[in-house]
């Protein structure tokens, strides 16, 4: 697969085309290198309030039915999404009406209408997406987990902000945030489909060339990872204990991170994984448990999560540590290595099979890290992982002093989880 082919605006718009001439549509991605991360405390949610807005009405099509109905008047789909580091606009079209979306993008980004009632009605709505995220115990566990892995810091606070923050916000907030990230050097224009390059630029340059605006504020830094084991926990009366045993992980562009996703395959990715064979197979202790992986542009993490019988939180917990300290201290088998290769490079060729699914992963490289690898040049990287590479990588990122424990669970008092990851050593 070639790389896409990149174009930068003299305003500071870089646009990324993938033609696919095989498909019958057409996906575009509008980046925004803002998230949850860039917020202060007072400004919490901001930038998933804004994506909010935006479909709300715009200048050309000035109701949520008007963008709903141009899109799926045409069979297309279109949403948004927040993250930590980047907010996204994207949809995807039948090829004949790719121009449609383009324009309608353009209008979400740069038009967006922002009336004082619409603002009052979509904060009600994201209080509600948070209630009910409270509600969840398996959501709430992660919001807690990366609350203590990152105390004090954006990271560690949801994506869509708390009731405090949400409450506050007002229009002038709003905007004025948003005037400072929505900069033409802080987007990225993705487009992968039955489309060419020079249809691309032609319509990137039409409607966001003469777009104008300052450079971007950066984010805050993430802090060092700091010692100290810690725990949260929360009481409530549910059937299942959940939990989250997380760790520091690498940045986006950390060397290792390839040696770092062959590990987290062989942990907890998939009903192959040590931790589903183990914990759930042979010992019955969680119906289900997995290991996952974040990355940022300088740090990252890395956990298990886990729902349990609550009378059976400690022997699993202990059965989890002992799958962890196998990673530090035993070579992966040869076998077992390459079927985690294998396993990582499959789910990312199917994954790329999607002409949206690739938009975002080539613009998602571009804007974070500002240059592409493409699939084989991944797959090259994957291949070159060794089990000295695992090996190694386990022993610098799970360390006890290091591990973070939340657990959501129907216990009267709180006992000290934490204490068992000692036997992971430093």
């Amino acid at each position: 697969m070639l790389k896409p082919q990149k174009t930068p605006l003299s305003n500071g718009v870089r646009l990324l085309v993938t033609p696919l001439p095989h498909t019958m549509a057409v996906s575009i991605a509008f980046m925004v290198g803002v998230g949850s991360r860039y917020e202060s405390d007072p400004e919490g949610g901001a930038s998933h309030f804004i994506e909010h807005l935006a479909f709300k009405g715009t200048a050309k099509w000035p109701t949520a039915k008007d963008i709903a109905s141009s899109v799926e008047g045409v069979g297309g789909i279109i949403n948004g999404s927040t993250s930590q580091e980047m907010t996204s606009y994207w949809l995807k079209l039948p090829k004949d009406h790719w121009k449609l979306g383009f324009e309608l993008l353009s209008d979400l980004l740069l038009n967006p209408l922002f009336r004082e009632e619409d603002v009052e009605k979509e904060r009600a709505v994201i209080l509600e997406e948070l209630r009910g995220m409270k509600d969840s115990p398996e959501d709430w566990v992660f919001v807690m987990a990366s609350n203590i892995l990152w105390p004090n810091h954006p990271l560690g606070r949801e994506i869509i902000g708390t009731k405090e923050s949400l409450q506050a916000l007002s229009r002038e907030r709003l905007l004025d945030f948003r005037v400072k990230h929505y900069t033409p050097k802080n987007v990225v224009v993705s487009i992968a489909g039955a489309i060419t390059a020079e249809e691309a630029l032609e319509a990137t340059e039409r409607y966001l060339s003469t777009w104008e605006g300052t450079s971007p504020p950066s984010f805050i830094p993430a802090p060092a990872p700091s010692d100290g084991a810690m725990q949260a926990y929360e009481s409530r009366r549910v059937e299942q204990t959940h939990l989250v045993l997380t760790w520091y992980g690498l940045p986006l562009n950390h060397p290792d991170r390839f040696a770092l996703s062959i590990l987290n395959a062989i942990l907890g990715e998939g009903m192959s994984s040590r931790l589903f064979t183990e914990i759930r197979e042979k010992r019955g202790l969680a119906y289900n448990i997995s290991s996952y992986l974040e990355f940022f542009t300088d740090s990252g993490s890395m956990g298990v999560v886990a729902g349990i019988a609550p009378n059976r939180l400690e022997e699993a917990l202990k059965a989890i540590i002992e799958q962890l300290a196998l990673l530090k201290t035993q070579e992966v088998p040869e076998e077992e290595l390459t079927k985690a290769k294998e396993f990582v490079k499959g789910r990312l060729l199917l994954q790329l099979e999607d002409s949206l699914s690739l938009a975002f992963w080539y613009g998602r490289q571009e804007l974070l890290l500002g240059r592409t690898l493409t699939p084989a040049e991944i797959i090259q990287a994957i291949e070159a992982v060794t089990p000295q590479d695992v090996k190694r990588t386990a022993e610098g990122l799970m360390k006890s002093s290091r591990m973070k424990l939340a657990v959501i669970g129907p216990y009267r008092k709180e006992r000290n989880w934490i204490r068992m990851v000692e036997s992971l050593g430093s």
